[in-house]
């Protein structure tokens, strides 16, 4: 089974990690670098993990035995003999009134069904739903002639131009799809707020962030984004906090570790400005999203499948 292995090497966010992985480009399991401990995702791989490992980065079985742990939710095999790696797992949890339910992994997913199935959401539907009412006289003509057809109440300005940015994104993204990638728009949140975009396909998982600009000039830094010479707007760290959500979220209901890259576009903006010190949070304008379309290696065809079936469930966002 060596021979069928693959080791890659894989930094984010500070990360320094070596993946063992099987033929598929399923990981088995992962070695920390800077720490020296590894973990396999299920006791049956842990010699296999273990052998690898040894001949790509022999350092990190011979400065000390490193400390092997089995992902929490596996079966755990028989501890190995002193003088070898041995296993440990998770710390048992604190006794309660109440027996804590063992963890598993991955988490049972939650059931699909039309009503929950966020596949067929359109962008902006969050804004949509929680938008303010609006005079009439704020609203354009169509915005007013819609929603007398559909007797609903029309949106304040501010956020009708909201809706229109996500459009406008959705539309780009909706390019994206003849090159096998899938699109989930305005994943509703607990809090009241939404994911705008999330993007999976073989180039990996991607959130999407739209903030609207016509027409005006964006420079993005490090951390903030200045528009017009304003305030410090805080989109950079909300696109971070975003993809962390999310790889969470999907870590918790997949078999596998899942890198999520934030973007930030700014739609119609007049020009559009990014420190080259910028390099973990992609800024584009909407057109520039095709630069994404020929992405690939990141996830292999049953992984991203495996990814949107998991993230089309509204369920899953609910404990977030």
């Amino acid at each position: 089974m060596l021979e069928e292995l693959t080791v890659t090497a894989w930094q984010y966010f500070g990360h320094d990690r070596l993946y063992v992985n099987l033929p598929d480009g399923t990981p088995i399991g992962w070695a920390d670098r800077r720490t020296g401990g590894i973990t396999v995702v299920h006791a049956r791989y842990r010699d296999d993990v273990t052998d690898v490992l040894a001949r790509r980065a022999p350092e990190l079985l011979t400065a000390a035995p490193p400390e092997i742990r089995v992902h929490p939710g596996t079966p755990l095999a028989a501890p190995a003999p002193a003088a070898e790696p041995h296993l440990t797992a998770e710390p048992a949890p604190v006794a309660s009134p109440v027996p804590p339910v063992p963890p598993t992994w991955p988490a049972r997913l939650p059931e699909l069904t039309p009503e929950t199935d966020l596949a067929s959401r359109r962008p902006g539907a969050t804004l949509r739903a929680t938008a303010p009412v609006a005079g009439t006289r704020d609203s354009g003509l169509l915005e007013r002639l819609s929603s007398k057809v559909q007797r609903r109440q029309p949106m304040d300005p501010v956020r009708r131009k909201e809706l229109l940015g996500e459009r406008r994104t959705g539309a780009e993204l909706a390019r994206l799809t003849r090159h096998g990638w899938r699109v989930l728009h305005s994943i509703p949140l607990p809090d009241g707020g939404d994911i705008d975009h999330l993007l999976i396909g073989p180039g990996g998982v991607f959130t999407i962030r739209t903030e609207y600009h016509p027409q005006q000039s964006v420079r993005a830094a490090d951390d903030t984004v200045t528009v017009d010479d304003g305030a410090p707007c805080p989109y950079i760290t909300e696109c971070r906090s975003e993809a962390t959500l999310v790889r969470q979220t999907l870590e918790r209901h997949a078999d596998f570790p899942v890198l999520v890259q934030p973007v930030l576009v700014c739609v119609d903006a007049a020009s559009l400005d990014v420190a080259p010190t910028l390099t973990d949070v992609r800024v584009y304008g909407e057109r520039q999203l095709s630069a994404l379309a020929p992405l690939s290696g990141e996830l292999t065809a049953h992984q991203a499948d495996r990814l949107y079936d998991i993230a089309r469930r509204q369920g899953v966002w609910g404990d977030v």
